[in-house]
């Protein structure tokens, strides 16, 4: 589509000539000149993420989740059981109060912490793609119906415009027959 449908485009829906919008405005004014449909990003469908990505954002939902907590509480409870009640028999491999149990705790979160953070901060860029896409397809909405709304009044103006011109034909006609 040329460049002046563009600019026309910008300057009824926007205000604005099509050089001072923004990139995310030039493509939905785009979109409506091409008529083209609004599709999905890209990004936003495939699945980019390299392995350790995805092993991190594994951790995330495993380590998030109630099967893990109440799951660890249960390892935590049989622990701290085992070594209290085979304290007298030389079985017990941490004796209270569980020194190596505390170290293994400071472990788990020294390591699942910043995993867990990782896969937040690829989640928030994924929620702020997906955001873009909305806006996108937001903007391209509310531009289509503005312009439906133009094309729309201009069949009303011409429908009047016509009935007008056929009462002013009958008005005339009227007159010539009195006169």
């Amino acid at each position: 589509m040329p460049l002046d449908a563009r600019e026309q485009l910008a300057k009824d829906l926007l205000g604005c000539a099509y050089d001072g919008l923004t990139p995310v405005q030039r493509s939905v004014i785009d979109l409506i000149a091409t008529e083209a449909p609004t599709g999905v990003d890209p990004k936003l469908k495939h699945d980019e993420r390299r392995p350790s990505e995805r092993l991190a954002d594994q951790v995330a939902a495993v380590g998030g989740s109630w099967g893990f907590i109440i799951g660890f509480g249960l390892a935590l409870g049989l622990w701290m059981t085992w070594n209290l009640l085979t304290r007298g028999f030389g079985l017990a491999f941490d004796p209270y109060p569980f020194i190596f149990l505390n170290l293994m705790l400071s472990m788990l979160a020294a390591i699942q912490a910043p995993i867990i953070m990782m896969s937040q901060n690829r989640a928030a860029q994924r929620d702020r793609q997906a955001a873009e896409h909305d806006y996108i397809v937001n903007l391209r909405a509310e531009l289509e119906i503005m312009h439906l709304h133009d094309k729309v009044d201009a069949v009303r103006h011409r429908e009047l415009m016509g009935i007008i011109k056929r009462q002013n034909e009958s008005l005339r006609i009227l007159r010539q027959g009195k006169g």
